[in-house]
This record gives structure tokens, sequence and C-alpha cells, in this order.
């Protein structure tokens, strides 16, 4: 895939416009527009700008120009610390530029995760191993080993390990945001 392409694909999964880009990386919109039109050359300075302006690093802005890479191993995950979460591991590293964003969450008995204030957007969750309470507005919802959720995020939602083991959570956002 050319520079252009890959440029004006993230754009696009970012949600923003010729003119936002260009505005967040202080350059025209007639400039984007050639680069993505692939009608004019971009300096290495112009495409940090850009790639800064997407939150896209240069490493994986050129291994996301090669072929798509479909399969993702345990290595591939990136842990981030969250605090009172046993483990939280996004699963998919860069999703935040994609429509779906897959999180292993890891609570120990009694661990609750940060409240997520209404969104839009939709999450699914499917419980690996233990029980859990799912906070979603007023109610108080108890899932237990292959039981799974789907809302739409228009309440304040949050999950509390409620067993005595460690629970497992695959968390499933869309868009994404954590």
């Amino acid at each position: 895939m050319k520079i252009g392409e890959r440029i004006r694909n993230l754009r696009q999964l970012s949600n923003l416009t010729q003119e936002e880009l260009a505005e967040r990386a202080n350059l025209t919109k007639g400039f984007i527009s050639q680069i993505e039109r692939v009608l004019t050359s971009i300096s290495l300075d112009s495409l940090v700008q850009i790639l800064d302006a997407l939150d896209e690093n240069i490493p994986d802005f050129f291994r996301g120009s090669a072929e798509e890479k479909i399969v993702y191993r345990q290595k591939d995950r990136v842990h981030i610390e969250k605090e009172k979460i046993e483990r939280f591991e996004l699963m998919i590293p860069g999703s935040t530029n994609r429509r779906l964003e897959p999180i292993l969450l890891t609570l120990r008995q009694g661990q609750v995760t940060p409240k997520e204030r209404p969104h839009e957007g939709e999450e699914f969750g499917f419980v690996l191993r233990g029980r859990v309470t799912l906070r979603f507005g007023k109610e108080a919802l108890k899932l237990k080993k292959g039981e799974c959720f789907y809302l739409s995020a228009e309440k304040e939602h949050w999950l509390q390990n409620t067993s005595s083991k460690e629970a497992i959570i695959l968390w499933i956002s869309s868009p994404p945001s954590f």
C-alpha cells in the first residue's frame, strides 16, 4: 500500500476529515488531499507531523503498510498498568485505530474496574473464569464462567470480581474506549 493510501485509511479510521487532519498536523487541506491521492511526495518532517496528529508512530505505520496482520500471539499483547486491576492487556496492539478493542482483563477477589462513564458505542464481555457482577446504571447483573454481556454504553458501567478466585474476562469495546 502506498503512503498516501495508508494515511487516508488511518485518517478515516480516526473519523477525521482532511481539513481536521490538516489542522492537527499544521498543514493544508490541499496538501493532505494531494498526499492521499499520491499526487505529491511527502517529506519525513510532514510525515511525522501527520503521524503525530493520527497518534501513530513511524514503525507501526510502515509495519501496517505491509500485509495486514491477522494472527496475534500472546507475546504481542500490551500490558497496561491500571490501578486496582490485577492485569489489563490490549490483545491487539494499535487497536485504538480499529473498530474493535479487545481487552483481556484479570481481576483478583473483590477488585473493581474503574467506572466507565456513558459514551457512544457497544461493549461485549465474556467471562472466561470466575464470577463477576456487571454494574450497568442501577442494575447489578451477576455472571459466571461461560456467560457474557452485550450492552450499549449509554449508562455508567463497571465490573467487580465477586468470587473468591481470580476472574478473567474478555472485554471488547466498539469503538475503542480504553
